[in-house]
């Protein structure tokens, strides 16, 4: 499913037109994302929570020269499952 999809099966649901689905879906992406720049935790009930996770600097190789390569340090984001969701999956 991708997000057209979803933007469909949201609007057939829920019985809007496409546009609102859309802008919902907008919407939701755009708070995820602002609470995680700010580094909160969003936490969907039955879903999952998202978090940041900080990776630490560390030394790596280029793949093609072998040669030795710093990789710096950077936040990432972080999905973790929500019991009703693993659940409904098995």
């Amino acid at each position: 499913m991708n997000k057209g999809d979803l933007i469909e099966k949201i609007a057939k649901d829920a019985r809007i037109n496409k546009a609102e689905a859309g802008r919902a879906i907008d919407s939701l992406i755009d708070g995820v994302r602002g609470s995680l720049k700010k580094g909160e935790r969003v936490s969907l009930v039955g879903f999952g929570t998202f978090t940041v996770s900080q990776r630490k600097a560390r030394e790596g190789r280029n793949p093609q020269t072998g040669e030795p390569i710093h990789i710096p340090a950077k936040k990432v984001p972080k999905f973790l499952p929500g019991k009703d969701l693993k659940l409904s999956i098995q």
